[in-house]
């Protein structure tokens, strides 16, 4: 009996109903479970679980986590979204504006960066609209997730196609091949939202209430940390479309987001200790558990022998969908590089790859890590987004979102 595979199983059915008996549990609780079994069964030995986990991506969600925190708590994250939305009138134009922003920001800041600030606000704009928090979280996650499609920095499976693909100048590349259809992406999105919520788009007027400020102190701090952000990851585009290789790390990234709050803020402690720590615990235990799952070889066993799936757009975008949600998309793809450069691939199979493992996220909760930080960032505040209301949504979704990169790269 393969323990690792069968733990795996048994997460992800956990996840699906998150119930043990009388008690309701995390998603958090459930994956650092899998990890304690395959770690406790020998599946995996506690040096190689160590270094199975990513220490920069954890280190990077813990200083957006720090900004996130700071950005709420000063109340400068809804002054900003006040000036953006202020002039929206509809629940329609409203949908639409989380997903474009959404979708627009995600390919510049990485997917995770958006969901972190942008829970918060969907919950905010849900209650001030008489909306459902489940629609607007809705939109978030998957405007996040098919907004990052287009960019080689949207998110960190494209980053890698980006960094060993080969491709000349990937963010043109991303933009150029990726970009039309991931904007007819995002429409599809809000016909699909429409549809599945036709009775909560209401006619009323939204009316937008200018919020107060709360923290002047900690939002001109918090100000700071964002620029900071937003100036480290231009100057990652830069660097990218010049072709150099240097490279910006994502630590580096995130301690430029959160340095300011660090140093200047006399509120670190009690901000360090309100981020979301139970999503990091997640993401540790989560690279422990896919790490097993891994080296058993039994995903690599599902893949085709005959190599010529990886020369399609069709067989890549749909096993590369599926596949992703076993693994996770960023294992999925590092696994699929090499072999695709073994038989001779192009560009277009390239971004087959990154648009099938990216639209991969809105297919079910654990398709994207943005969707484990939305859902659990809600719950914190008592919403409960569940898997199968997810999965109702995105399952046609993706099917559409698929079959627009088919059409677009076939």
């Amino acid at each position: 009996m393969n323990l690792a595979l069968a733990t795996l199983g048994a997460v992800l059915i956990l996840i699906a109903f998150r119930k043990l008996g009388r008690f309701r549990l995390a998603i958090w609780q459930i994956v650092l479970g899998g990890a304690l079994v395959v770690l406790l069964g020998g599946s995996i030995t506690p040096l190689a679980a160590c270094r199975a986990i990513d220490w920069e991506v954890i280190g990077f969600l813990f200083g957006v986590f720090v900004l996130g925190q700071a950005l709420v708590q000063s109340g400068l994250l809804y002054r900003v979204s006040f000036r953006l939305l202020r002039h929206i009138r509809s629940a329609d134009g409203l949908v639409l504006a989380v997903l474009f922003l959404s979708g627009l920001s995600s390919a510049l800041l990485m997917n995770d960066t958006l969901a972190v600030i942008g829970t918060p606000l969907m919950l905010t704009l849900a209650r001030a609209h008489r909306l459902p928090a489940a629609l607007l979280l809705l939109a978030l996650a998957f405007g996040i997730t098919i907004g990052s499609t287009m960019s080689p920095i949207g998110n960190p499976q494209n980053l890698l196609i980006a960094l060993h693909g080969g491709l000349d100048n990937p963010f043109l590349v991303f933009f150029h091949v990726l970009g039309l259809p991931t904007l007819v992406n995002l429409l599809l999105a809000w016909g699909v939202l429409r549809l599945a919520f036709w009775g909560s788009f209401h006619a009323d007027a939204l009316v937008h209430a200018e919020p107060d400020r709360s923290d002047p102190a900690l939002m001109r701090v918090a100000a700071w940390g964002l620029v900071t952000l937003v100036a480290i990851v231009g100057l990652k585009m830069l660097l990218a479309v010049v072709n150099t290789p240097v490279q910006i790390p994502l630590g580096l990234v995130a301690a430029g987001a959160c340095a300011p709050v660090l140093l200047a803020s006399p509120r670190r402690v009690a901000l360090v200790a309100g981020i979301d720590w139970h999503t990091l615990v997640f993401f540790a235990a989560l690279f422990v558990l896919v790490h097993a799952v891994w080296e058993t070889g039994a995903v690599q066993a599902i893949l085709p022998r005959d190599g010529d799936w990886l020369r399609g757009v069709a067989p890549i975008l749909s096993i590369s969908a599926l596949l992703s949600q076993l693994v996770s998309n960023v294992p999925l793809v590092a696994l699929a590089l090499p072999l695709m450069q073994a038989v001779g691939t192009d560009t277009q199979t390239l971004l087959a790859l990154a648009a099938g493992s990216t639209t991969a996220g809105n297919l079910t909760l654990m398709g994207a890590a943005s969707n484990v930080i939305i859902v659990q960032a809600a719950e914190r505040r008592g919403t409960h987004l569940g898997f199968w209301t997810f999965f109702a949504v995105g399952a046609p979704l993706t099917s559409l979102n698929l079959l627009m990169y088919w059409f677009w790269l076939g």
